[in-house]
């Protein structure tokens, strides 16, 4: 009888790309995927520890695993195993716990796990010193749950070190994908029919610092050692693959997750911009704009030099979607320094902005410092800078109106009573036309805006 298998994810896209690579793994091992709150033999929760909260959420799914069934089988794996061991081990809900560096061997742990079992109750946990491995964990996703576009890993770990940040302890030191494994897998989705890849990793601004350039030409990765001083060293590797990658047949759009604003120099700005294929939409992660808080936050630029990032991209492409995160009630912000934020904030003018509160994270530096702000002025700060976003937000969609623009068609959803075909144009912004007859989506449609249909949606009609 087909064993039945449920996971369950949380938190980042590396995460989401991962999860379903563990369910594909199980396939191939012959066992049924079903949702999470069906009944199933294995209940697996891809856990996440950026947070407090986020540690919170991978235990309550783990018991209620454990709930919907007792004699199942529940498996904790990633970045709460990696950081929360003893709690781990103390936890009677879990039965085996995988740490990151094993989610590709997913199936083979599992097998091994209850054959040793056998019909009594056992326990284990596999967990490698992340701080301590050089190696990347090869995985090829082959089939995906994305309707349009697919999402694709190219690096792990984190060597910056943020003072808020417990990632660089749950994935390790930076560890870049072979180029060729890329290559081989955008070939895979492209002949798949998807047109849009975005790549994504932990820290994809430091894709390649592993990597000397006559082991990038073999496709291979450079052992690391403990304290061998890898220093950051801007983009070339990372444009150098964007570059490679723009030439696969059938891949119509490339995104970049989250970036650095140190990468954003005029030699990479002037060779992404020379690639058609690339969308003109950014996210630069700020946290602050105030100098004196991004220096406690161990942020390693200056308002300034992310300002300067920015005129970079907006000299270089033609209105260029910017977005970014923001932190509100970081340590010691004082109304000062929030209103330096809100200032830079304007300045820069952003396509959507990512709004945050502090959240106290166990064993950070930012956990022990001094003037931790009041929640009560943390929600007041936030609703500030969220009537700023909605602003800002409209404002850069508002310029599309009456222009003739690019759209990917996803979904039909109904809004007011009508059904209307949905897509992205280049820079992402969410453009939806009448559905007045059947058509398929994965299209590339030209498109004329006339107007919001929602305060995130513009309304448009196909072009002449």
């Amino acid at each position: 009888m087909m064993k039945k298998a449920a996971l369950h994810n949380l938190g980042c896209k590396v995460n989401s790309y991962e999860t379903e690579v563990m369910g594909q793994k199980l396939r191939e091992k012959g066992y049924e995927i079903v949702p999470f709150d069906s009944v199933a033999d294995v209940y697996i929760v891809n856990t996440c520890t950026v947070t407090n909260i986020a540690d919170r959420k991978s235990r309550q799914l783990l018991h209620r695993a454990r709930q919907k069934n007792p004699e199942a089988v529940v498996v904790a794996v990633g970045c709460y195993v990696q950081t929360g061991q003893e709690a781990i081990r103390k936890d009677d809900s879990i039965d085996l716990a995988i740490g990151n560096n094993h989610k590709g061997e997913i199936a083979e742990l599992l097998e091994e796990f209850l054959e040793k079992r056998g019909g009594g109750k056992r326990r284990d946990c596999v967990v490698t010193d992340i701080n301590h491995t050089s190696e990347y964990e090869e995985m090829q996703l082959e089939r995906s749950e994305e309707h349009i576009r697919v999402h694709v890993k190219i690096q792990d770990g984190c060597n910056q070190f943020c003072s808020y940040c417990a990632i660089p302890y749950a994935r390790g030191r930076v560890r870049s994908r072979r180029a060729e494994d890329i290559l081989t897998e955008v070939r895979g989705i492209a002949e798949r029919g998807f047109r849009e890849i975005v790549l994504t990793g932990i820290h994809i601004s430091s894709y390649g610092i592993d990597l000397d350039d006559e082991a990038w030409k073999r496709g291979e990765s450079v052992p690391m050692r403990r304290g061998d001083g890898l220093v950051y060293r801007g983009a070339g590797k990372l444009v150098e693959l964007v570059e490679l990658l723009c030439q696969i047949p059938g891949i119509e759009r490339i995104r970049l997750g989250s970036l650095e604003p140190r990468i954003v120099t005029e030699e990479a700005v002037r060779r992404l911009a020379a690639l058609p294929k690339l969308c003109p939409h950014f996210h630069l992660s700020l946290q602050s704009g105030c100098d004196a808080t991004l220096k406690r936050m161990n942020r390693h630029y200056t308002t300034g030099e992310y300002y300067s990032s920015v005129e970079l991209l907006r000299r270089a492409f033609s209105h260029p979607a910017i977005t970014t995160d923001v932190i509100v009630g970081f340590p010691g912000e004082t109304e000062e320094e929030f209103a330096e934020t809100e200032r830079f904030l304007e300045k820069v003018c952003f396509y959507e902005m990512h709004i945050f509160r502090y959240s106290k994270r166990q064993g950070t530096v930012a956990a022990e410092l001094q003037g931790q702000v009041p929640e009560d002025v943390k929600a007041a700060r936030s609703d500030r800078l969220f009537e700023m976003e909605r602003r800002q937000s409209e404002e850069f969609r508002r310029t599309y109106i009456g222009q003739e623009v690019e759209i990917l068609t996803e979904d039909t959803e109904e809004i007011d009573g009508k059904l209307w075909r949905v897509g992205h144009t280049r820079d992402y912004v969410k453009v939806a036309t009448e559905e007045k007859e059947a058509r398929h989506s994965n299209a590339m449609e030209r498109v004329r805006v006339q107007g919001f249909l929602t305060d995130k949606m513009l309304a448009a009609v196909p072009a002449q």
